[in-house]
């Protein structure tokens, strides 16, 4: 009797530790869409905040940053770094003509935090696609903090006509879950 009550309770407590990962599992999302603390140029459709890492480990944060940012950012170094010509010419080419996205991701377990699992969508209002990448470029996630690791990784992003909302969508293949934003693309 003690034995089936004792397989009965690590069987119980093993379906306990698995129904924190729930794929499939649609994500929240906030009736309107909130500003994200890290960057002003993005807003989170879906909830994504750090009550969700402790929760089921599963966060990936987006950051913009346009052209005139990086291109000041550059300026600067270059003044402060008293960089040769050569050096800047290369760092000014390498310089995305519609921003950068940088997609930041959570998980649990480095084998978790590969983004390749990630795919990256962006439309316009009407529809018309601005990025489509089917996944991002493999990798471990390094230790980050307690149980989770992060992975981070830079994306050019197109160049847009005029300032507009950009609808992007990060689907997660692993988790089966997708997280929403809205970039204010420059």
């Amino acid at each position: 009797m003690k034995k089936l009550l004792l397989l009965a309770a690590l069987l119980l407590g093993s379906l306990a530790a698995s129904a924190q990962y729930m794929p499939g599992k649609p994500r929240k999302k906030y009736t309107f869409p909130k500003k994200d603390e890290e960057s002003p140029y993005v807003l989170n459709v879906t909830k994504n905040t750090d009550e969700d890492a402790e929760v089921d480990a599963c966060v990936t944060r987006v950051a913009y940053r346009p052209y005139a940012e990086l291109l000041t950012e550059i300026n600067e170094l270059k003044r402060m770094n008293n960089w040769a010509d050569t050096t800047y010419q290369r760092r000014f080419q390498q310089l995305p003509a519609g921003g950068q996205l940088t997609v930041t991701m959570y998980r649990r377990g480095a084998q978790n935090a590969d983004p390749a699992y990630l795919s990256v969508v962006a439309k316009t209002k009407d529809g018309k696609e601005v990025l489509n990448l089917p996944e991002l470029p493999a990798g471990q996630g390094r230790f980050w903090n307690r149980d989770l690791y992060m992975s981070k990784r830079a994306i050019a992003f197109g160049k847009v006509e005029a300032p507009q909302d950009i609808y992007l969508t990060i689907n997660d293949a692993k988790t089966k879950q997708n997280f929403e934003y809205i970039i204010k693309a420059e």
